[in-house]
């Protein structure tokens, strides 16, 4: 049976994954920083009798836990790791009012938790048949197609993401595992807002889409979820 780990699985995008996932009949192990209140989580556990579907606490940022969690899943073969969680930060600040301590928080979820994450989860990778990295990152950071500045803390968070899954590519491409930054489009979230285009179902079935269909020599790129490729 085909299995995946998803981050940050308890909402949006996340739990969005989570449902295609477990109707395309893969296991599926979903993190969340409390399990116990991820009511839409355990609803599917219960509907799944605990058969395809493992709810894990994670904190991303907490490697100690994350550490913990890879042991428990030693030896257990993972075809595919997405990291979903993610952080925004504040919102509505300009050039010279960034708030360096909500920066470094945001830096900490969106750049060096999933280094982490893939560090941790190596070992079960390798032993997966499909063997993909995938990391939610967003076009906001493309260095080239950012021509109207502004949002420092999320832009330099999700470049230096897309930095850490180029140097994972480079690394783990020779074990057979392939990294990929996946653009989830402006999606119908908490952190997409209302306006956005798209809803989380159709950004999910699309970044599944794109990681069902990944070659080698896609391996270090920046994907969105309708498959177009994202300068970087």
């Amino acid at each position: 049976m085909a299995s995946v780990l998803i981050t940050g699985a308890n909402r949006g995008i996340g739990l969005a994954l989570v449902n295609i996932y477990l109707a395309c009949g893969w296991h599926v192990y979903a993190t969340a920083r409390n399990p116990n209140s991820a009511k839409e989580l355990q609803q599917l556990s219960a509907q799944q009798q605990g058969e395809l579907l493992d709810i894990l606490p994670l904190d991303v940022t907490d490697y100690e836990q994350l550490h913990h969690l890879a042991l428990s899943l030693a030896s257990r073969p993972i075809d595919v790791v997405i990291n979903n969680a993610g952080l925004y930060g504040p919102k509505g600040y300009g050039f010279g009012n960034c708030d360096v301590d909500a920066w470094r928080s945001v830096m900490e979820v969106n750049a060096i938790a999933p280094a982490k994450l893939a560090e941790a989860f190596y070992p079960n990778l390798c032993l997966g048949e499909r063997k993909v990295f995938a990391a939610v990152s967003s076009r906001v950071g493309s260095h080239t197609e950012n021509t109207k500045g502004g949002g420092y803390i999320y832009r330099s968070s999700k470049a230096a993401l897309n930095s850490v899954v180029k140097s994972l590519s480079n690394d783990l491409l020779p074990e057979g595992i392939k990294t990929v930054a996946l653009h989830p489009g402006w999606v119908k979230t908490e952190m997409g807002g209302p306006n956005a285009l798209i809803s989380a179902q159709e950004s999910a079935q699309g970044l599944k889409r794109v990681i069902d269909n990944l070659s080698d020599s896609d391996s270090g790129s920046f994907l969105s979820f309708d498959g177009s490729h994202i300068p970087w």
